[in-house]
């Protein structure tokens, strides 16, 4: 059997329910908060570029609230390892074309984790990477941060709804693999369940 099908009736516990009954709730729910955090970093990207703001005062909404939790790389961790918990939890209700993106997905978000452990790392021990003043990603050495996140979110996402896209539309042999009902109506009334 294909690691891109997974038999219907598979699935049990927790996991099951949750990629099964549950899968469309639990991917709306994630779909909000992957869209609150787009939305604060469009913002930051308009107070930037064309508000004109200097980058450490262009915090986004919630850094003009709280700005003292945008500069924690606790938020920007405790994000990146949701982002990955998320896409990794809901990739079994996902099957053939869709998981293939779903999956890529995935693994664009655990490298997008890893820069954020290391902000992370340096910034509690103080230990810089690459001999520079703050904590520094890889991806940092090239790019802003700004526009290194903006970046990596943006790949993050695509895949992710290219997948939904797919998800919603699956072929019948797509359809009949599927756990979930998170497909319209009008196209798993054209699948024999």
């Amino acid at each position: 059997m294909s690691n891109q099908a997974v038999p219907r009736h598979s699935r049990s516990g927790p996991l099951g329910l949750l990629n099964g009954p549950y899968h469309r709730t639990a991917l709306n729910l994630y779909m909000v908060v992957v869209l609150a955090h787009w939305a604060e970093h469009l913002v930051q990207a308009f107070q930037i570029w064309v508000l004109g703001w200097p980058v450490p005062q262009s915090r986004g909404v919630l850094g003009l609230a709280v700005p003292w939790l945008v500069t924690s790389e606790w938020l920007h961790y405790g994000y990146a390892i949701v982002m990955l918990i998320g896409l990794a939890l809901l990739r079994p209700g996902f099957v053939g074309r869709a998981r293939t993106w779903w999956t890529v997905a995935l693994a664009i978000q655990f490298w997008h984790h890893i820069e954020h452990l290391l902000l992370l790392l340096q910034a509690q021990t103080g230990h810089f990477l690459f001999d520079r003043p703050v904590p520094t990603s890889v991806l940092q050495l090239v790019f802003a941060r700004v526009e290194l996140h903006l970046f990596y979110n943006t790949i993050v996402f695509l895949p992710m709804v290219v997948a939904m896209y797919l998800h919603l539309r699956p072929t019948p042999a797509e359809q009949a693999m599927m756990a979930c009902t998170c497909a319209p109506r009008s196209v798993r009334a054209l699948t024999p369940a």
